[in-house]
């Protein structure tokens, strides 16, 4: 049972990273696509985690865990590209 409620969050996290790509590819605005680019770091940390319990294994959350670090760095880092036109101060 634990294994089908896993599929079909892995598919439904399937298609949310397919709409969250397509707002990074058309988003109208520098925000929007770094909000869609954002989501798609969660959306890949959440895919990993689910494949890390359907295979059994450790080695996916520690990657989901990097994914995560870079994730946020590269948010701010392009946020605060957007606000200033400058990253370093």
């Amino acid at each position: 049972m634990i294994t089908i409620a896993i599929i079909v969050g892995m598919h439904l996290v399937g298609i949310a990273m397919l709409l969250s790509l397509w707002r990074l590819l058309r988003g109208p605005t520098a925000p929007d696509r770094i909000l869609a680019l954002d989501t798609l770091y969660v959306s890949s940390i959440a895919q990993l985690i689910l494949f890390g319990m359907l295979m059994n294994t450790e080695i996916y959350f520690e990657a989901a865990l990097v994914i995560a670090m870079l994730g946020f760095v590269g948010t701010v880092v392009l946020s605060k590209y957007v606000i200033r036109r400058d990253i370093v101060e």
